[in-house]
């Protein structure tokens, strides 16, 4: 469990306290909005009404006590910019800052953002490889070249085991699990065979995932 100060209540900052309240994390809530401030009471620890980007306020909180601060105003840069560099200064141990531009994201990484959660361009490409791209279901980005993907057993994989196939060798690619429809996730070892109407994930860079699907 961890401690955490969630700055701005709009539609991400809300869906983040819901995920962290499945997770059952301390969660310290802080917006201008009272009807915001009063919708998320029932997801989280506490919740305060006032106005972060005010310094003397944002000491009342304590800002050094908390594992991570979450700054997510994005649709105000100014004050998000103003939050993010008052946290840093006041000690808090590790700021994640919402962008809704690459601008934005660079001059929050200025400005005392640990790290940066850029929402639409993730989402963009997220949604451009799920939906444009065969035999590929789901992806998580691990940094600027790795990833996991979430891929359908190419037909002439059929029958075949993951030792004899040698796809690390190959492709350059780790095969971490295997799913089949109604079966629980399976753990991959040399012996492990694979059969078509499953997926596999996979680690690896896009470009060795497209050499190994053909795409």
């Amino acid at each position: 469990m961890k401690s955490i100060l969630l700055i701005g209540l709009g539609h991400f900052g809300f869906s983040l306290a819901e995920k962290l309240n499945e997770l059952h994390h301390e969660v310290m809530a802080v917006d201008r909005d009272e009807d915001l401030v009063n919708r998320v009471l029932p997801l989280v620890t506490d919740a305060q009404i006032g106005d972060a980007a005010d310094e003397a306020f944002l000491r009342t909180l304590g800002v050094d006590n908390y594992d991570l601060c979450f700054v997510c105003i994005g649709e105000d840069f100014q004050s998000s910019l103003e939050i993010t560099s008052l946290l840093k200064e006041l000690g808090a141990r590790k700021v994640i800052s919402l962008a809704c531009r690459e601008v934005h994201r660079k001059f929050l990484l200025r400005n005392g953002a640990d790290e940066v959660i850029y929402p639409e361009k993730q989402m963009a490409s997220w949604a451009a490889i799920r939906y444009a791209v065969d035999h590929v279901l789901d992806y998580i980005a691990i940094d600027s070249e790795f990833a996991i993907y979430d891929v359908e057993v190419p037909a002439q994989w059929d029958g075949k085991t993951v030792g004899t196939l040698d796809i690390r060798k190959r492709f350059n690619l780790n095969v971490l699990a295997v799913r089949s429809s109604g079966a629980p996730t399976m753990a991959v070892t040399s012996d492990t065979e694979l059969h078509g109407g499953q997926t596999i994930l996979v680690l690896g860079k896009w470009k060795d995932v497209q050499r190994c699907l053909g795409i």
